[in-house]
């Protein structure tokens, strides 16, 4: 088994490099994950996993290898512990790290149920929003997680981080918003767009039938094209001084209103 104990071997560079830009990650199609669970899930998806490094340190080599019987068929690599560190990006780590595949996310690929759930995200700036919003979608096992108008790759170690695996437990669909309004046109889904103009209290929206619901950037909410598409426009009552809730946690109320009403009908 191959060993790295030098912090400045290449592989260390590289992978630091997909770890801080998304540029990187885009031309090769791969990414970094971290963590035990982070990486059973992966695989559990049906990610290609090209190699695990561990320091045997912080977690044995018996666990590690068990993961071959797990649909890996990469490489196992050891690493000092001083190289682990160096490529560690949680404070709190578990001593495995791993560089999989990107998967092709394109609208086209999503298997929808007969009557499906699905969570739109809209410009979102923020990582850690979008890690938030996957596991909402998780929790409500939504058919599927979109992403509108990416500002950064969904493989972003930030968001596989704050999503604690539900990048690989959701469906996702990557795509520009009006591809996006086609495709739910096709598909027959109702879209509620959580929105100020034209809307009416979320909890009063029929989510009972095939639905999609569309949440915006914080700084600009969802674009015209969004918002003019849908059957109608959303919106939480604020009763406090503030204005707005953080965009995941918006998504979680509405979404979970639709999980209430669906359960009621089912």
């Amino acid at each position: 088994m191959k060993k790295i104990i030098s912090r400045k071997n290449p592989l260390v560079k590289h992978i630091l490099t997909l770890q801080e830009k998304s540029s990187e990650r885009k031309k090769e199609k791969k990414f970094v994950v971290e963590g035990k669970r982070e990486i059973m899930l992966a695989l559990n998806a049906g990610y290609q996993l090209d190699m695990i490094l561990f320091n045997s340190e912080i977690i044995s080599i018996d666990y590690v290898q068990q993961l071959g019987k797990n649909n890996f068929s990469g490489q196992i690599i050891e690493v000092s512990a001083e190289v682990y560190s160096r490529i560690a990006y949680r404070e709190k780590t578990e001593g495995i790290i791993a560089i999989g595949r990107w998967k092709d996310l394109k609208l086209e690929n999503l298997k929808l149920s007969t009557n499906p759930l699905i969570l739109i995200a809209e410009n979102i700036e923020k990582p850690g929003n979008i890690g938030a919003m996957l596991r909402t979608a998780d929790a409500a096992h939504a058919d599927a997680f979109i992403l509108a108008n990416p500002i950064t790759d969904i493989y972003n170690p930030n968001i596989i981080r704050s999503s604690v695996g539900g990048v690989f437990t959701v469906q996702i669909g990557v795509a520009q918003t009006q591809e996006i309004i086609n495709w739910l046109r096709a598909n027959k889904i109702t879209l509620y767009s959580a929105t100020l103009q034209n809307s009416f209290p979320y909890y009063k929206a029929d989510y009972t039938g095939p639905v999609a619901i569309a949440v915006g950037s914080e700084a600009h909410g969802l674009q015209t094209p969004l918002r003019e598409a849908a059957h109608k426009g959303i919106i939480i009552p604020m009763r406090g001084m503030l204005d707005s809730l953080n965009v995941s946690v918006s998504a979680a109320v509405v979404v979970f209103e639709a999980v209430r009403q669906r359960s009621i009908n089912s």
